[in-house]
């Protein structure tokens, strides 16, 4: 999806370098509609340039710097030489991100899909999400829920949730903590099992997000692993579940800790 109206000064966008003068180089803005800019030579590189095809090729894709934008002679002056590697890594995938937005809202709504539609679809994930890509990702994590906030009916949204789910890689970290369960009662072994069953959590208990998983190390140590799509969920989901198998004991009559380390050798 191409952007409406203008960019902002200090924005960085991606374009391709559309024609090369002694002067400078204009580029074709990929981001937006019908949008073209101009890098001077003073902007293309750092020190003296003798010849600007030193330094870029037509068809070239760029990350250029938005230094002034004066919409009533519809020119945008542009600059390459103040991007550094790490903002035009990032740009760059972003850009290429939002491409595959693209190609998923092909694959929810048909080619054939209005263009005043694309775009009513479109801007409702823009705005509640910053980008149509971390609209569809989150659409993956967490479903039709993700998507209450937005202006979408049903049928919108079951299109962008199925399509989000069977193509979208939705990126997981993992933590790993431990917990010391012991139980002094002749149903000890019981009373571990239900607080390990208390531990591993279930549907009301663990959002759908997270995966979790209670491992044995070595009596009285058990191992929590918890996989989330951010560290926050996963340092909560990990910390809850280790809440509830203590709990869970000591309701029984025994104790439980948790730690972040392991505390007992691996057995062999």
């Amino acid at each position: 999806m191409k952007y409406e109206g203008w960019p902002e000064p200090g924005e960085l966008v991606v374009g391709k370098v559309d024609e090369i003068e002694d002067f400078g180089v204009f580029v074709d803005l990929e981001e937006y509609r019908d949008k073209r800019g101009l890098v001077h030579i003073s902007e293309v590189a750092s020190g003296w340039i003798k010849n600007v095809r030193d330094h870029v090729r037509e068809d070239q894709t760029v990350v250029a710097k938005v230094l002034e934008v004066d919409t009533s002679s519809k020119q945008i002056d542009l600059s390459i030489k103040d991007v550094n590697d790490h903002q035009r890594s990032d740009a760059i995938q972003e850009w290429k991100n939002e491409q595959k937005a693209d190609k998923w809202m092909e694959l929810a709504f048909g080619e054939e899909m209005a263009d005043d539609r694309f775009r009513a679809v479109a801007n409702e994930l823009v705005a509640e999400f910053g980008s149509l890509y971390d609209g569809f990702e989150q659409a993956a994590i967490h479903g039709e829920e993700a998507l209450e906030p937005c202006d979408l009916d049903d049928d919108d949204v079951d299109a962008i949730v199925s399509t989000a789910r069977e193509n979208v890689s939705v990126p997981y970290v993992t933590v790993t903590g431990y917990v010391h369960l012991e139980s002094p009662s002749p149903a000890g072994v019981d009373d571990i099992k239900s607080a390990l069953r208390a531990a591993e959590g279930d549907a009301d208990s663990v959002p759908d997000e997270a995966e979790l998983e209670v491992t044995y190390v070595g009596a009285p140590e058990y191992r929590v692993r918890v996989e989330a799509p951010n560290y926050k969920t996963a340092e909560t989901e990990l910390e809850a579940a280790a809440g509830r198998a203590t709990e869970d004991v000591e309701a029984h009559g025994g104790t439980g800790e948790f730690h972040r380390e392991r505390q007992l050798e691996e057995e062999a």
